[in-house]
């Protein structure tokens, strides 16, 4: 089928939304169809939606879906209107709630605090975070996706908004962790999902899928070790020292180093090539949360239990190569925690995933959100079933 010029799906675009003029809260309606079917595919970085501003190099098809569903929306209402005087609602026009709503649940005696959007019946994303972050790093994530996809982003015991009981009445280590998760998602009735694993969701996220692999639709990697290379002694040679030697005066030294005001604010602004784009909000909220009283200690746990992980790397390496899952690696290759050659060694146990070094730091959101959104969007498109 030939492709029809960008110019000709203007004029048919702007046909549509002026006779929806006459369709109260049509106009808006449609509006936000073609804006959701084109921002992530033709034009990322769009700050408003604009028609006239979408390129006429992007791939037809998204404009092409944009047109059928607006057309099919104006045709209805046209007919409904010749059928019946009685003014027609938009209600009766299929649209998608994309609002976030926050939620709680028990698991194990533990309050779990979870945001959550999109159709609970389309394909479902679990978002997991990073240290000392929580599910508010994917706050804008969430809306991006949420128009084609259940949407889920816990906050684990300890971190967020979620239950954090003390070190002495709860065991912070990365297999608990994993174990509350998997009973979240065990809760929550979610049989397969794709997981966005992001620095501790990583070790979260692995378990849960070489635990599970038939429940893992695709794995999306963003700044999430499971290889040495990306554990440089540059960075990890006092996290190392403790693991050898858990003594009071280097849990003294990691306290500082990875939890002071200047420490927090460094995880997101450090290889951001325009910091003024971070939001302060992030650094804000973790202070605020990790000066909770006995907080510190709990993140102390998990950082000293990462030692675990490399254990679990062989394990993982071996559900890699056996079960070959689709993969998208996004990484923020100026990160110094996590570094690129830490994305690049994916590539021997997985040589089909998809690898992205972007231009940015550890916390690739909140700089490259758009970004990757976009590849999600594409990378979802061609991986993940659809029900």
């Amino acid at each position: 089928m030939a492709a029809l010029k960008s110019p000709e799906l203007h004029k048919i675009l702007e046909t549509a939304m002026y006779h929806s003029l006459n369709y109260p809260g049509l106009y808006e309606l449609i509006r936000s169809w073609i804006w959701s079917f084109t921002r992530y595919r033709c034009h990322p970085y769009l700050e408003e939606p604009s028609m006239v501003s979408i390129s006429p190099a992007c791939t037809s098809l998204s404009l092409i879906a944009a047109v059928t569903v607006s057309l099919s929306m104006l045709s209805s209402q046209v007919v409904a209107r010749a059928d019946a005087p009685v003014a027609q609602s938009t209600a009766s026009v299929i649209s998608i709630d994309t609002r976030v709503r926050y939620r709680t649940v028990e698991i194990d005696g533990i309050k779990l605090f979870y945001r959550e959007a999109g159709p609970a019946n389309a394909p479902v994303v679990v978002l997991l975070h990073g240290f000392p972050a929580s599910s508010f790093m994917y706050r804008d994530l969430i809306e991006q996706l949420a128009g084609q996809f259940h949407v889920i982003a816990p906050d684990y015991p300890g971190f967020g908004y979620s239950d954090a009981p003390s070190t002495q009445a709860f065991p912070y280590t990365f297999d608990h962790l994993a174990d509350i998760i998997e009973k979240f998602t065990d809760r929550l009735g979610l049989d397969q999902y794709a997981l966005y694993m992001q620095d501790f969701g990583g070790p979260v996220g692995f378990r849960l899928a070489s635990r599970h692999p038939e429940r893992v639709s695709s794995l999306i990697v963003q700044n999430a070790n499971a290889y040495e290379e990306g554990l440089p002694d540059s960075f990890w040679k006092p996290a190392r020292t403790l693991w050898q030697d858990p003594s009071q005066a280097n849990f003294d030294k990691i306290r500082e180093a990875a939890m002071s005001d200047q420490a927090l604010e460094w995880n997101y602004t450090h290889g951001v090539k325009e910091p003024a784009r971070v939001n302060p909000d992030s650094w804000v909220l973790q202070r605020t949360l990790v000066n909770r009283p006995g907080n510190k200690d709990i993140m102390l746990a998990l950082l000293y239990d990462y030692r675990a992980n490399l254990d679990q790397y062989a394990r993982w390496h071996e559900y890699f190569r056996k079960h070959q899952p689709p993969i998208l690696i996004v990484w923020g290759k100026n990160d110094i925690i996590f570094p690129a050659e830490g994305a690049s060694a994916y590539l021997r146990d997985l040589p089909r995933a998809e690898l992205h070094l972007l231009d940015t730091g550890h916390f690739a959101l909140e700089d490259k959100g758009d970004e990757i959104a976009r590849l999600m969007l594409d990378f979802f498109d061609r991986k993940l079933p659809r029900r």
